[in-house]
């Protein structure tokens, strides 16, 4: 069985991924609310929320970064991912109930490390909603293992 992953080496600087689109629902919201902890009226409570400046129940920053990273491996072919090492990152403007957001992603960089059978890649990664509008951006670092036998 031939193994479907993209490793270090295979990885180009500049290379650009989209991934296709999800739409934020209110079930994810409640959801997230309840793994979380997070009950922040923000999220949870609709009538205040009608007076607020969003005028209506936004979604937590954190599931919008983490349906993010799940959109990633829908972007592109899986990387053989070691370990998600770093985050850089801004939330720009709110996720709202029935948002359909998308990711895209950049390879920024790639660098060696200490150890010579894996790699740094940092991606520069924006969120855009279905008007074309970044809600989230910034940068993250996987380390990303190298094929054996690789220099």
């Amino acid at each position: 069985m031939t193994d479907p992953r993209r490793y270090f080496d295979d990885i180009q600087v500049g290379e650009e991924y989209e991934s296709p689109g999800r739409t934020v629902t209110e079930a994810d919201i409640v959801l997230f609310a309840g793994l979380s902890g997070d009950y922040n009226v923000l999220h949870t409570d609709a009538e205040f929320m009608k007076q607020s400046i969003f005028g209506e129940r936004i979604a937590h920053g954190l599931l919008g970064l983490s349906i993010q990273a799940g959109l990633f491996t829908r972007a592109t072919q899986a990387y053989a991912t070691l370990a998600f090492v770093g985050l850089r990152w801004k939330f720009k403007g709110p996720i709202k109930i029935g948002d359909t957001i998308r990711l895209r992603a950049k390879v920024a960089a790639k660098k060696e490390t200490s150890k010579p059978d894996r790699g740094l890649v940092t991606l520069e990664r924006t969120v855009v909603n279905q008007r074309g509008e970044v809600v989230q951006e910034g940068e993250t670092d996987l380390i990303v293992e190298r094929r054996r036998g690789s220099p």
